[in-house]
């Protein structure tokens, strides 16, 4: 754990300065001391009369605390933790908060109750207290504050994150009674990896608090294999936290807890359960009648008792990285709480990060792997050609197949399915010109043009229908495919394999099984189904497309997601095969050949060391229009030590959502701090940031902290 992180850890107990209102921080500062005083009156509570708010106002000029009295009347059930209604406005850079004057009613959280209040005015009352349930832990206030420091952004905007919304049918059923610690599991699959797994199991029913970064062996055992890490937890008497990256890897681990200790240890955590049922779940949580929690991204939140283990299965999934403000990533969130909890910590994945290869080498975890005999018998034999290789192969022009790649499927076909991995959905994502590869872009609004079914050229952005293209750099009129979509594929794979059914996986409809009968299935990265006793052959089609990307992880997330789809493919002792359409020699394809993630991680994380690109040190990018990035990069009082790349055009912008309707050209800055400056840059950007929303700027600037895509 990095120097900001536990210094987070230390400071999330208390208010930080830099959250307190600009212009009243000034009108204080000014203003003579008074001596802190309390509204008192014939109905205001006796004891501890005040209460301390946070409200649920997710803008950082307003991310502080706020005082108001307390009624008699509420004095029972206005304890720390409830939700309460409060009055509240805030308009013209004042705040009328805690005053008895004005303002509407706003929901929010009592965080603490005082003897009197520092703030030299009356203070407003209490409107409600919503329900008497404590929902807001100080465990889980300490979190949310470590979060909201650490990622620049507010208190309220992470409690909306934390903390789902009320529902009372679920709230009045009470939770079960708690069910005994199960005993210690087997070690079952983990002797698979030699004496660190069953060590680890071993330590953690012991009641340790170990840290491991685990290589998953391909296969479907790494579910059992949670299980049993989460059922050693419970067996210590502690509780367990998974999070995984979807809803169907959280089902497989359901469903591998359940066959291990029954149902009623644990519960599953996800946003396919409805508003009534998740809440009710997370109150049987909170009020410890469940121990363990497996869930997808918003879990990582979630209240478990006595914390023993936190585990993150792929930690290089984008689904962990929350899009919502201020933007936390799951392993971030979870290393935190095993700082605050002292519980251990288990990152795995088939694949492996730069970020978890810098845990190991850091000695902040030890590895858990397979010595290399036994991961190269459960891994697939993985093959390559060029892409290059297409334009001479007669084999592709039928279906767009080397011929190798043709063998393995009419191979594969005879023992099983086949699993053909398309980087892009659709028919045909993207089109360029034939003879100077210029991108074909909308004359309207500069978007991508994409063919449908029906051959008619529309623009991905606005819809517009492009009927009479033509290249406006060399006047060529004949267009070609840069990346062909998943359905186009699917469609020349039908035709090459007419006996053969054709199924599809993708976002339009997600397969989470298929059965052991011969079948092509084509899918796209993160959509791939498991086949029942594993695929007989995969093929990795236009690699060069995850590979060229413009951003630092291009070539950890190609690997990653090449590795994600062959370990659903049977090992080579079964005859599974993998064929990759990528250029062999580079580094990427190399690791894949090798089935050696670990060893590509940690050259990768060498090479950023020399860099200085995370996660050696700590990055912020602050995009918008260029007058309001200039104008904001000047007015931050960074670091020292930090260092400004850029500013520079963000490509793409309306593309990705970002800019709107006048703003003229969206630009990107990134902020660079080396380790032990984090938490100062994100001091400084909030403070920023806060200071120019209560002037009112305009234009809107974007602050993101630790930036999955770096271009």
């Amino acid at each position: 754990m990095s120097s900001e992180d536990e210094g987070a850890g230390e400071r999330s107990g208390r208010e930080p300065e830099q959250l307190a209102l600009v212009r009243e921080m000034a009108r204080q500062a000014k203003a003579p001391k008074a001596k802190p005083r309390t509204w008192r009156g014939a109905d205001v509570a006796e004891h501890l009369p005040v209460a301390r708010v946070v409200v649920d106002k997710g803008v950082l000029h307003l991310d502080r605390y706020f005082d108001y009295a307390v009624p008699k009347e509420l004095d029972a059930e206005a304890q720390p933790g409830v939700r309460v209604r409060v009055r509240f406005s805030a308009g013209a850079g004042r705040v009328h908060a805690g005053r008895r004057e004005g303002g509407g009613l706003i929901s929010g959280f009592i965080v603490d109750r005082l003897a009197e209040s520092d703030y030299d005015g009356p203070l407003a009352a209490l409107a409600q207290v919503v329900s008497p349930e404590p929902v807001l832990t100080p465990e889980l206030l300490g979190l949310a504050r470590a979060v909201a420091d650490r990622y620049a952004g507010s208190l309220a905007d992470v409690l909306q994150l934390a903390v789902p919304p009320r529902n009372a049918k679920a709230e009045a059923a009470p939770s079960p009674d708690p069910l005994p610690p199960p005993s210690a599991p087997e070690a079952g699959s983990w002797e698979r990896y030699g004496p660190a797994g069953p060590g680890l199991l071993a330590e953690l029913a012991r009641g340790g608090a170990p840290r491991a970064v685990w290589t998953a062996l391909p296969g479907p055992q790494w579910a059992e294999e949670l299980a049993r890490a989460v059922v050693a937890t419970l067996a210590s008497g502690r509780g367990a936290l998974v999070v995984l990256p979807d809803g169907r890897h959280a089902a497989r681990v359901d469903a591998a807890l359940t066959a291990l200790v029954g149902k009623g240890h644990h519960t599953l955590l996800t946003a396919d359960a409805g508003p009534q049922k998740r809440y009710r779940q997370w109150l049987a949580v909170h009020r410890g009648s469940v121990r363990a929690v497996v869930g997808t991204r918003a879990a990582m939140f979630a209240p478990v008792r006595d914390l023993g283990l936190v585990a993150l299965w792929d930690d290089g999934n984008e689904n962990h990285s929350e899009q919502h403000a201020p933007q936390p990533h799951a392993r971030e969130v979870l290393m935190l709480r095993a700082a605050h909890e002292n519980s251990a910590v288990l990152l795995g994945s088939v694949s492996c990060t730069v970020e978890a290869a810098q845990l190991v080498d850091s000695g902040w975890a030890v590895p858990v792997a397979a010595d290399r005999a036994v991961t190269r018998a459960a891994a697939p034999r993985v093959r390559t050609i060029a892409d290059h290789d297409l334009a001479r192969d007669a084999a592709a022009r039928t279906a767009r197949l080397p011929s190798l790649a043709w063998q393995a499927l009419r191979d594969g076909l005879r023992e099983g399915p086949v699993l053909v991995q398309v980087p892009r959905r659709g028919y045909v994502p993207r089109l360029a010109c034939e003879r100077c590869r210029e991108p074909a872009r909308c004359r309207q609004c500069a978007g991508p043009l994409q063919a449908a079914e029906s051959s008619l050229l529309h623009c991905a952005w606005c819809g517009r229908p492009e009927a009479d293209w033509h290249c406006e750099e060399c006047g060529g009129f004949r267009l070609r495919a840069q990346v062909t979509g998943a359905r186009r594929t699917a469609e020349e794979l039908g035709r090459a394999f007419p006996s053969v059914p054709v199924r599809t996986s993708g976002r339009e409809q997600v397969l989470d099984t298929v059965d052991a009968a011969p079948a092509l299935v084509v899918s796209t990265p993160g959509a791939e189904p498991v086949a029942e006793g594993g695929y007989a052959a995969a093929v990795l089609l236009d690699g060069w497309a995850l590979l060229n990307r413009p951003d630092l992880r291009a070539g950890e997330t190609a690997l990653w997601r090449w590795m994600s789809a062959s370990a659903l493919v049977r090992g080579q002792s079964a005859g599974g095969t993998v064929v990759i359409v990528a250029e062999p020699t580079l580094a990427p394809v190399q690791a894949l050949v090798r089935w050696d993630p670990v060893g590509y991680a940690l050259r990768e994380y060498a090479d950023r060391s020399e860099l200085g690109f995370p996660p050696v040190s700590r990055m912020a990018a602050v995009a918008g229009p260029q007058a309001a990035v200039t104008e904001f990069l000047g007015a931050v009082e960074l670091p020292s030590d930090a260092e400004i790349l850029g500013p520079v055009p963000l490509h793409e912008s309306a593309e990705r959502g970002r800019g709107r309707p006048g703003e003229g050209a969206q630009m990107r800055a990134l902020v660079r701090v080396p380790p032990g400056s984090g938490m100062a840059l994100a001091h400084a950007l909030k403070t920023a940031q806060a200071a120019r929303m209560a002037r009112g700027g305009r234009a809107p600037v974007r602050v993101r902290v630790d930036p999955l895509d770096i271009g």
